[in-house]
């Protein structure tokens, strides 16, 4: 069990010793005969190796310059959609993708971190099971609940791939010697998704209900992390009724709730952390900060766009005859509204900073108004509207949403109905790695119906000069997905680009 969160990232250390660099496409090669030989002998290192898979979510191993997890996930679901704008620092990669003018020299389509985590998850799977052999205290159930927790992981970062490229690699063996480093070419998309609803039905059978630790229940994989996750990809993949099943498991077993709408919301669920609404969160602390207070604070690279900021047709809008009334996910929670900061990560209260040296905040990956709308959209798109819409006023309830940002949609509509949960979402989501996989999800949906979602964000988010190109662009599907990076190309010759960038 993770005691602490600092055993997370000292878990790190000894993966890296199972995954020391090389430089083939999943720089991931461990030393010869390591594994075998020194490693896989008892529970305690098996435990080990899993504590080191969460704690790779955390940063790259010692030796390797890489961006953090969080980072990439942030910037992948974030920079194409609608929420941020520019700001002094940021980079000309940045700006090409948020500009819809990505190349596949573009550093920020390395998917290598990625497959770093999935690897060691393969690696786990692949080894764990032989020390039942050597150390008889490890029993069946122990190691089936550390197997569900590295497929639940495996699954969840082919998820944040498939979504981010539709076609990459699916490698289900772990990279442990020389001879079993192999140029693989890429699975379509479809295959991709069956790999993780696959992984997803063998963790929810033996994951955890709770591991009787609030920060653990939070930090490592649970049954309803796995439902979460299903509830999502099910979404993804138009299945509606599967993922209504996936949320009605999170929400009927009375783990988890709304926090209430007060002055503490903020900081329970930002600062804080683990809380109510919490269901699995990355736990960074004092010894392992995130690299968010740099890209929001200290040089900004981005700020918040005027679709969040704008008191009379912004996502939150404003009481102009009382400022306490107010939407309290919005000035000083998602944003500081009078400097354009990002606040959601930098934040302590409405209006005071974090000190750098506090810069770790959780990343959020799911939490419990997530499931309540990924609910929601699944009875919208099931004939239910009038339940859909409960479910959207309970949340904006809680958030006490101003009565100008509420619509009115005929239940009967589902266009209309996602449109609103779209924007809810939003509001809800603001920063949270969300925006850019919401859009084209709805976007997408029967088949590209509602292409004009995509095509609707470009004047908001495009230079002037280059709106014309990105819509042209976004009218190709392949468009919405990342080019492979030329580095995996050049050593991977079984790799071939996505057909946008051929």
């Amino acid at each position: 069990m993770l005691k602490n969160k600092i055993s997370l990232f000292l878990g790190c250390l000894l993966v890296v010793t199972l995954a020391s660099s090389c430089k083939k496409w999943l720089d991931l090669k461990p030393e010869n005969g390591i594994i075998r030989q020194n490693f896989w002998k008892t529970k305690e290192q098996v435990q080990a190796a899993v504590v080191g898979c969460y704690a790779s979510l955390l940063g790259a191993p010692a030796g390797i310059s890489d961006k953090p997890l969080p980072e990439y996930f942030f910037l992948w679901g974030e920079l194409r959609g609608d929420l941020l704008t520019p700001s002094i620092g940021v980079s000309s990669e940045e700006l090409d993708i948020m500009n819809v003018n990505i190349l596949e020299t573009n550093s920020l389509t390395n998917w290598r971190s990625v497959y770093r985590t999935i690897n060691y998850c393969n690696t786990v799977i692949d080894f764990a099971p032989d020390v039942l052999k050597s150390d008889p205290t490890l029993s069946q159930a122990t190691l089936d609940t550390y197997l569900a927790e590295v497929k639940a992981l495996r699954a969840l970062m082919y998820f944040y791939l498939v979504r981010s490229f539709r076609d990459v690699p699916l490698v289900l063996k772990s990279t442990s010697s020389d001879d079993q480093l192999q140029e693989l070419a890429k699975s379509p998309g479809a295959t991709i998704l069956a790999q993780i609803v696959k992984d997803l039905t063998e963790a929810e059978a033996a994951a955890p209900l709770t591991y009787n630790n609030q920060a653990a229940d939070k930090g490592r994989i649970t049954r309803y992390t796995v439902n979460a996750i299903q509830a999502d990809v099910y979404l993804w993949m138009e299945k509606y009724a599967e993922a209504l099943t996936a949320c009605d498991k999170v929400i009927n077993s009375g783990k988890f709730g709304l926090v209430s709408g007060n002055t503490s919301w903020f900081s329970t669920v930002f600062v804080n952390g683990n809380s109510n609404e919490g269901i699995f969160e990355f736990q960074f602390d004092r010894q392992k900060l995130n690299s968010f207070y740099p890209m929001f604070r200290t040089r900004p690279r981005f700020l918040a766009s005027n679709i969040v900021t704008d008191p009379d047709a912004g996502l939150y809008q404003a009481d102009l005859q009382d400022a306490t009334n107010k939407d309290i996910r919005g000035d000083g929670a998602a944003a500081n509204f009078g400097t354009g900061l990002i606040w959601k990560y930098i934040g302590v209260d409405d209006n005071s900073l974090r000190a750098a040296e506090e810069s770790y905040g959780h990343w959020i990956v799911y939490r419990y108004p997530d499931v309540l709308l990924m609910k929601a959209e699944a009875l919208a798109l099931t004939g239910k509207g009038t339940e859909s819409l409960n479910l959207v006023n309970t949340i904006r309830q809680r958030a006490r949403a101003l009565p100008q940002t509420a619509q009115n949609p005929d239940p009967s509509n589902a266009d209309l109905v996602c449109d609103y949960i779209l924007e809810e979402r939003a509001r809800e989501f603001a920063y949270e790695g969300k925006r850019w996989y919401d859009l084209l999800r709805h976007a997408k949906r029967n088949n590209y119906k509602r292409l004009d979602i995509l095509l609707s964000t470009v004047s908001h988010t495009v230079a002037g000069s280059l709106q014309q190109s990105a819509i042209a662009k976004y009218k190709d599907p392949n468009s919405h997905y990342f080019p492979i990076y030329q580095y995996e190309l050049q050593t991977d010759r079984n790799l071939v680009q996505n057909p946008f960038y051929k």
